[in-house]
């Protein structure tokens, strides 16, 4: 009697049906998942890679919006398996956004994050308990009634800006990103900066460099393919590796060093300062928390307000001086309103903001037509949904396209002018305008909670400037304007590229003014 041994499958079978077998049960649970609903139209996919060599990579929410034209305000890309939307209306914004924040409320992670030193900012962190631990301390501190208890230290920094512009008029955009930061780290940790030079400036500016880098599209390919991030620094075309390790050094100094600063002078000065404050109630609450986890949030809360503030407001303030070089007619009414409402013999103050309507228009209008995050900040979905129809799968990207809302031609007339009389009606800010602060500041759950503190330094800074100085386009050799337009850089955050303008006291009494 002879046996027959069942027939083993051969080897070339067996690597062909796996991945078969594979493909079918992703199949399956991809229609379950969906039941039967179509992703949201989008620019045609390449196998496996999807869009990865068609995603827009230069000024992304021009063509974004272009895109949307095409295949509606909801817009999809796929690349290597992960979906990401972007929200074309302001509509959609608050609809998914605000209204429906608790499944839009996460954010992706990726090794970039980390490896530029933006972790320090928990605005990046995942939607959670630990991130409303940080948001909980931040906010105690930047709600709209605390910041009132800055005024007084950011008026005095106002004063000396517009004394440092009237030294040095060229190095203006220094001296504006001096005096944010040196109020904020005063303000934070007690802490005294002497000039440009100081050791903690120094520590803000190298820890602040790497996270706009990580946003300029296509410069790292890490953010597609998380495993380089183990390449080692040896090989050739790995040098990025340093930089890396430069830039979280940087972040970590920023953590620690005015932080122990603050610790060692607790017996003096623990109650002059958000940080001293934050140790004190912990102290408070000894033995109930994790004191090595409540001193990494406090850390955390100091290090945020550098990282999530700093680029934002200055870039604002340039381009809001620039917007009055190109339209001066709106300088020479904010000045006549300035020079009505403060008089000669002193700066603005925050009180004045009632009276100075047409000032405030100035800044929404700086917000709106110069928006320095374009596309926001990206949140993500914790779970599958349904928008308009749509399925949007687990750990869809979601980018609302905010420089497209305000630019929208149906809501601002002629959006690429500059024009602040858009938000006024009847001598007084229109409220039935679409207000920009609404959306450049975020949405939902993951609304910048800073908001209060950055509007306030936008304020008194531009306020005191253009109260004391007049700025206009530089002239040429032949004393003929220089021309120049608006020109935004590339990038997750946007500067204006060109800062070309002239700068000089209104008067004599307006110099005698700055010179206190």
């Amino acid at each position: 009697m002879e046996l027959t041994l069942p027939t083993v499958p051969s080897l070339p079978l067996v690597v062909f049906a796996l991945p078969v077998v594979f493909y079918v049960l992703y199949a399956l649970s991809w229609r379950a998942r969906s039941r039967g609903r179509s992703l949201p139209p989008g620019p045609q996919r390449l196998p496996v890679v999807g869009n990865l060599f068609n995603m827009p990579k230069v000024h992304p929410w021009l063509a974004y919006r272009d895109l949307c034209s095409k295949y509606g305000d909801i817009l999809h890309f796929r690349i290597l398996g992960h979906s990401i939307v972007i929200l074309g209306s302001a509509e959609l914004m608050t609809q998914y956004l605000d209204k429906r924040s608790a499944n839009t409320s996460d954010r992706k992670q990726t090794p970039l994050i980390e490896l530029t030193g933006g972790g320090l900012n928990f605005g990046h962190l995942p939607y959670g308990p630990w991130w409303r631990r940080h948001r909980r301390a931040f906010w105690q501190h930047f709600s709209s009634s605390a910041v009132a208890q800055y005024e007084s230290h950011q008026r005095a920094m106002a004063q000396k800006l517009v004394g440092d512009i009237l030294r040095d008029p060229l190095r203006l955009p220094q001296h504006l990103q001096f005096n944010f930061n040196a109020t904020l780290m005063k303000l934070l940790y007690n802490i005294d900066v002497n000039g440009d030079n100081d050791k903690h400036l120094a520590i803000v500016n190298a820890a602040l460099s790497g996270a706009p880098q990580g946003g300029v599209p296509g410069k790292f390919l890490i953010r597609h393919f998380p495993f380089l991030r183990y390449i080692p620094d040896f090989l050739p075309g790995a040098g990025f590796q340093k930089q890396f390790a430069r830039w979280q050094a940087a972040a970590n100094a920023l953590k620690n060093v005015p932080f122990e600063h603050v610790k060692a002078f607790m017996e003096h000065d623990g109650q002059e300062s958000i940080i001293g404050r934050l140790l004190d109630a912990l102290a408070a609450r000894s033995g109930q928390l994790s004191v090595a986890e409540e001193e990494e949030v406090i850390k955390n809360v100091g290090a945020i307000s550098f990282d999530a503030g700093a680029d934002t407001t200055i870039s604002t303030l340039q381009a809001a001086l620039l917007a009055l070089c190109l339209f001066p007619d709106v300088l020479r009414k904010v000045q006549m309103e300035l020079d009505a409402v403060v008089g000669p013999n002193r700066l603005p103050d925050f009180s004045d903001s009632s009276e100075l309507v047409y000032l405030n228009a100035v800044i929404k209008e700086t917000f709106r037509w110069f928006n320095v995050v374009p596309l926001g900040v990206p949140h993500c979905t914790t779970a599958d949904d349904e928008l308009n129809g749509f399925f949007i799968p687990k750990g869809t990207v979601l980018i609302p396209n905010v420089w497209a809302c305000m630019h929208d031609p149906e809501v601002y007339e002629n959006p690429h002018e500059f024009r602040p009389e858009r938000f006024i009606k009847d001598g007084q800010l229109d409220a039935g305008t679409r207000d920009p602060y609404e959306y450049v500041f975020g949405f939902g759950r993951r609304i910048c909670p800073g908001r209060h503190y950055a509007e306030g330094v936008v304020f008194i800074n531009l306020a005191s400037i253009l109260h004391v100085f007049d700025v206009s386009a530089p002239r040429a050799r032949n004393d003929q304007p220089i021309v120049h337009e608006m020109r935004a850089s590339d990038g997750y955050l946007l500067y204006p590229e060109r800062c070309l303008f002239t700068i000089k006291p209104r008067s004599t009494e307006a110099e005698s003014l700055i010179m206190g």
